[in-house]
């Protein structure tokens, strides 16, 4: 779509960063204040004006700092691109594919980052159907970017996501006939969580013939079993987000961490083989929790401003 050196409006394309299903993104420079601004071009370009700015318009209603930030949105000759900060860094992706297995603490962080990230988006009513390692960023001074919210969409009205949309290795059992809810994020991050602590995805992608034994969950492997220096009360969380049945997972991605800050599925009386490794947890959980900060919440209903973990709006009367 832009070639390296060509100028659109006040950006000069500088490289390309990657292309996707839905579009492909440059490093550009924005010439008038020296800055460098990551350029995403949707592939479709013939859709209604207002369809375009679908995506901006959504990633506008987001701000945290564990989301990529949308700055603007433009059309110069002929085409539509959507402006957004330049996180240098690499992609978790690619992390876990050089690295392998992370460990404890470093998985830990990035699975408390991204929860964050993925709770905000939640709380102002956005579901983002797409996650996975791919989809997010790592800075270079540690800090997990969530982005690609071309496949989100709001839940003000709909009960549900009703396509069949994501990534078949990261989507929830329910999402292969077409049912998308937060918890079918959670299943995401839960995916993403095993991968990091593993290396390995807890399965294969799913044939067509899987699908019911995916449904029953026969398909997920305990991440303990393929690393044994998984603490079980992580091994357990991870299972818990991987839970088949809707009812039996996590809700939202604040319960996930809220475990992972609180450790409330640690056993109490660990063997004094497993003490060591739960004393590491709680080591790190500590050092999670005191650099934890509450985000900024808005209603999901009037979009006022919440103060954090608020059950209801104040304003609308709304359950969050």
């Amino acid at each position: 779509m832009f070639l390296k050196g060509q100028t659109i409006g006040k950006y000069r394309i500088l490289s390309s960063l990657g292309s996707g299903g839905f579009g492909s993104v440059f490093l550009a420079e924005d010439t008038w204040i020296d800055k460098k601004v990551a350029i995403k071009v949707p592939h479709k370009q013939n859709l209604d004006f207002t369809d375009m700015l679908k995506e901006p318009r959504l990633l506008a209603s987001l701000n945290h700092p564990n989301i990529v930030t949308v700055l603007t949105a433009e059309k110069q000759d002929g085409v539509f691109f959507i402006v957004m900060e330049y996180v240098t860094g690499e992609t978790l992706e690619h992390i876990i594919l050089r690295d392998g297995a992370l460990d404890l603490s470093r998985a830990l962080d990035f699975s408390c980052q991204i929860c964050n990230a993925v709770d905000h988006a939640h709380r102002v009513g956005v579901l983002h159907r797409d996650l996975r390692p791919g989809n997010m960023l790592v800075s270079d001074s540690g800090q997990v970017k969530v982005t690609d919210f071309g496949t989100s969409r709001f839940l003000e009205i709909a009960a549900h996501g009703t396509t069949v949309i994501g990534s078949p290795s990261y989507m929830a059992p329910e999402q292969f006939h077409g049912k998308a809810v937060f918890a079918s994020d959670v299943y995401s991050v839960g995916v993403t969580m095993y991968q990091m602590l593993t290396g390995e995805l807890p399965y294969a992608t799913p044939a067509p013939a899987d699908i019911e034994k995916l449904m029953r969950g026969e398909l997920v492997t305990p991440p303990r079993v393929k690393n044994s220096r998984i603490p079980k009360a992580i091994n357990d969380i991870v299972l818990k987000a991987l839970a088949p049945e809707i009812a039996q997972r996590y809700q939202r991605a604040s319960d996930l961490l809220n475990d992972l800050l609180t450790g409330t599925t640690v056993s109490r009386r660990p063997t004094a083989a497993a003490a060591q490794p739960e004393a590491d947890v709680a080591e790190i959980q500590s050092r999670l929790r005191a650099r934890e900060t509450p985000q900024p919440s808005f209603c999901w209903h009037c979009r006022k401003p919440l103060q954090a973990r608020t059950a209801k709006c104040p304003f609308c009367g709304e359950s969050q």
